[in-house]
């Protein structure tokens, strides 16, 4: 350790365990010399020196699997150099105890395929034989990956360490900070109980501490530290030769619990349904950890492990009369949907990678890269958004409704993650000025950051079709109220209630230089004009996906989607001037929004307004100011159905009036299930699922937004010319499966029928289209695999279902009905 602090650096990491070191280790290897890493105490004094270890790779997320598949790649090389990490690549077994277990284990198998992975099912026998302290007792099968394994945490972070100083990376221990300061919204050094230092970049790897560290800032990190417990045993085997009979992972989620082995025993591990949340007060403070919590635990729970430790017995009967070695109890920040926190905050400079989510060993290897990439270029390398700090609203400000979601994620992480499964905990939260008189009229509710939205009407589903139930997982959820909401709108008019949409006003001398900057369309036109657009990075990636309506000269209102509000926020005052001539601000919750759509919409609107609704006094994609019964609106004529119609905003205390209005005009009341189908029949895409930072306009069938002639360029220009140049080499593409009830759920591997079975796309999204009486999915395929009329196999839950790549869209191709 170095004697004394340097007084500046370029970069400072706050945290010293997995998370710290890794993004050290890889800022060195990009080049980046002037980097300190300081740690309150020792290196891994925080959690993840009690860590279990487990590296497992296939993830839900396709950019969190890569990451985990990066992670595996580097511990093998580090094994090689003179500080290895004690990675065992021993393989890893899931086993499945329900027939539903099952299915998501053939799910899982599917997208495996999808990266390369070779996850493959097994029998109950097979397991036996890989793992023999194991009773095949209600076990119906399982699945092996052979490149799963196990690491040292406390190792892992030593190796990261000494590759990281070998790199020129000065660390400190023993170094506490006290303070972190920002200057105009950007930071500029943190203080210490050993000095200060100026910084242009602080990296808040904190771990459990990450709350605390945040809030020297100004920023909330919503994370828990959450009391999670694992055992182990005494030696309970001899291994033959020397130890090379090693034990895969073992995971058994039926019965909560997990396994690997330890020297010649078990460690066995799970998450209780009554979980203890940790250390969220000390002395009023909330996210106040103890000052001499360094390198120790929490006290024994053996009541709350009681029931792991019934479970682990019934898979692992040894368990039974095994000696135990220790029970570790050791807090660990998780989140509240049990994904990482990663990336740039809402102050400039200030990054975090935290809330690890007991995860965080099979991702540290990846984390460190990508956080490093974003660190040195300004952005993330890939689609990171189901990571991105940003992605949690300003409702995770409040500790206790933090506390209530992360809790109830912990408790059901190894839950099977039905399609339309909704979350409980803190609700009712946000709600639209409508949400009473949906509530009264038999509203079926899903819940979006926060928002209480709603899904479909129960009354509805009596006069749907309940033939057309999707088969499988898809129809858990399902309701034929869906039906009968989606072709009110094709046939008459729906009314569909979207105040949960998030709305960004920008506005200022510099609000349309900044925004024909950002947006790869044309959006600074003439007042009323409303344009689709994309946001791009300097990659060509898709970074937002909004509609810009242009309100005066100096006015701009965006519309988003609910869950991208906080992003799309990030994003454009990421960029913006700071020199004033910009004003960028959420105004969500000022405006409610409903729209109504459908060929009958212009009729049953003419009725409740003097105003011209007309072609000529109305167009397509333009905006005026008028009234709708006795309330004042913004009518914004768009659609995301596909059917003429307007989207009608007003100030929230007209909301409930506003409603009641259009209601009453016999137009059909819809939920999001509806919309959802309606925007596939038309192919409309979604942000975040259909495209993403890893997707360019071109490739995401978008190129008509983008104009490369645009006077002063736009973000991203350069690389979508040099995209053209080269050639586009992937493209979205619209899926007609043969059978109707055969339903993708997203991530299912797409072949081309013929081509020896392999994999060359993986679906995005999928749904039913009642309309076009359809299975739809959409995927990226390989150009040469993308023609129209080309034959197709999806596997769904393992079995092939037949299609073919359609033109789209698949409903009114011409799209005569939006502009009628």
């Amino acid at each position: 350790m170095a004697k004394s602090l340097p007084e500046r650096a370029r970069i400072v990491i706050i945290g010293g365990g997995v998370g710290g070191t890794s993004i050290a280790y890889h800022l060195a290897e990009l080049g980046e010399r002037d980097v300190v890493l300081v740690d309150r105490a020792d290196l891994t004094s925080g959690s993840t020196f009690h860590s279990a270890g487990l590296v497992g790779q296939l993830r839900a997320d396709p950019t969190l699997t890569r990451m985990n598949m990066y992670s595996v790649e580097l511990y093998r090389r580090l094994q090689e150099t003179e500080t290895p990490p004690g990675f065992v690549e021993c393989g890893g077994i899931r086993l499945a105890g329900t027939p539903e277990r099952m299915e998501e284990i053939r799910r899982q198998i599917g997208w495996a395929q999808t990266f390369g992975l070779p996850l493959e099912e097994i029998s109950a026998d097979e397991a036996e034989s890989m793992f023999p302290l194991m009773s095949t007792d209600g076990v119906l099968g399982g699945a092996h990956l052979a490149t799963d394994g196990y690491v040292d945490p406390s190792q892992l972070t030593y190796s990261l360490a000494a590759g990281a100083r070998a790199g020129g990376v000065q660390t400190f221990t023993h170094t506490r900070v006290l303070g972190i300061d920002v200057r105009e919204g950007r930071v500029t050094g943190v203080r210490t109980d050993r000095g200060d230092i100026e910084a242009e970049i602080v990296v808040n790897a904190g771990g459990m501490f990450a709350a605390e560290i945040g809030r020297l800032a100004g920023v909330r990190i919503p994370i828990v530290p959450m009391s999670h417990q694992y055992l182990i045993t005494e030696p309970m085997r001899e291994r033959a030769g020397g130890g090379g009979d090693r034990l895969p992972t073992l995971r058994d989620p039926d019965n909560l619990v997990y396994f690997r082995e330890e020297v010649d025993g078990l460690l066995m591990g799970g998450y209780e349904r009554d979980s203890a949340s940790w250390s969220l007060a000390h002395d009023g403070a909330y996210d106040a950890i103890p000052p001499d919590f360094n390198g120790r635990l929490l006290a024994e729970d053996w009541d709350r492990f009681e029931e792991i430790t019934a479970n682990s017995q019934l898979r692992v009967p040894a368990m039974a009369e095994a000696g135990i070695r220790k029970l570790i109890n050791g807090p660990e920040a998780f989140t509240p949907d049990n994904e990482f926190c990663l990336g740039e905050t809402e102050v400039a400079g200030f990054f975090v990678a935290a809330g690890f989510c007991a995860h965080g060993i099979a991702g540290a290897g990846g984390i460190g890269k990508v956080m490093a990439e974003w660190i040195v270029a300004g952005e993330p390398s890939m689609d990171l958004w189901h990571m991105d700090v940003r992605r949690f609203g300003a409702h995770y400000r409040s500790p206790g409704y933090t506390l209530k979601r992360t809790v109830e994620n912990y408790e059901t992480y190894y839950d099977i993650p039905y399609p339309g499964r909704e979350r409980t905990a803190g609700r009712p939260l946000r709600v639209s000025p409508a949400y009473g008189w949906h509530e009264a009229n038999g509203a079926v509710f899903g819940e979006k950051s926060g928002w209480e939205r709603v899904n479909y009407y129960e009354p509805n589903a009596a006069a749907g079709d309940g033939s057309l139930r999707p088969r499988g997982w898809a129809g858990r959820n399902w309701s034929p109220a869906v039906e009968v909401e989606h072709m009110a709108t094709r046939t008459s008019a729906g009314l569909f209630d979207e105040s949960s949409f998030a709305k960004i006003e920008v506005t200022g001398p510099g609000a349309a230089r900044l925004l024909e900057w950002l947006c790869d369309n044309e959006v600074a036109r003439g007042v009323g004009d409303v344009t689709y657009t994309q946001c791009l990075n300097s990659r060509g990636g898709i970074e937002c996906d909004f509609t810009v309506t242009r309100t005066a000269g100096d006015a701009f209102l965006i519309v988003t989607g609910t869950a991208f509000g906080a992003h799309d926020l990030g994003w454009i005052r990421g960029h913006a001037p700071r020199d004033g001539s910009v004003r960028v601000a959420d105004v969500t919750g000022q405006y409610a929004c409903f729209a109504l759509w459908g060929p009958r919409s212009r009729e049953i609107l003419s009725a409740l307004t003097p105003d011209d609704l007309g072609n000529d006094a109305f167009p397509y994609m333009t905006s005026r100011e008028i009234t709708v019964g006795d309330v004042p609106v913004r009518a914004l004529r768009v659609t995301f159905a596909g059917e003429l119609g307007w989207e009608l905003y007003c100030s929230s205390e007209y909301g409930a009036a506003l409603w009641r209005t259009l209601e009453a005009t016999g137009a059909t009341p819809g939920g999001y299930r509806a919309i959802d189908s309606l925007r596939l029949e038309k192919g409309y895409r979604v942000w975040g699922v259909d495209i993403s930072p890893d997707h360019t306009p071109y490739e995401a069938g978008l190129g008509f937004c983008v104009k490369l002639d645009k006077a002063g360029g736009f973000l991203g220009r350069d690389a979508l010319v040099a995209a053209k140049e080269r050639g586009v080499t992937r493209r979205l593409r619209c899926l007609m499966l043969d059978d109707p009830r055969a339903i993708c759920l997203g991530n299912e591997p797409v072949r081309v029928a013929g081509a020896d079975g392999e994999v060359v796309g993986r679906v995005t999204s999928g749904g039913f289209g009642y309309a076009v009486r359809s299975s739809i999915a959409y995927a990226y395929l390989p150009a040469e695999h993308a023609a129209f009329g080309t034959k197709v196999e999806v596997e769904i839950f393992g079995e092939r279902v037949t299609g073919i790549v359609a033109r789209e869209p698949l409903y009114d191709a011409k799209s005569l009905k939006v502009r009628s």
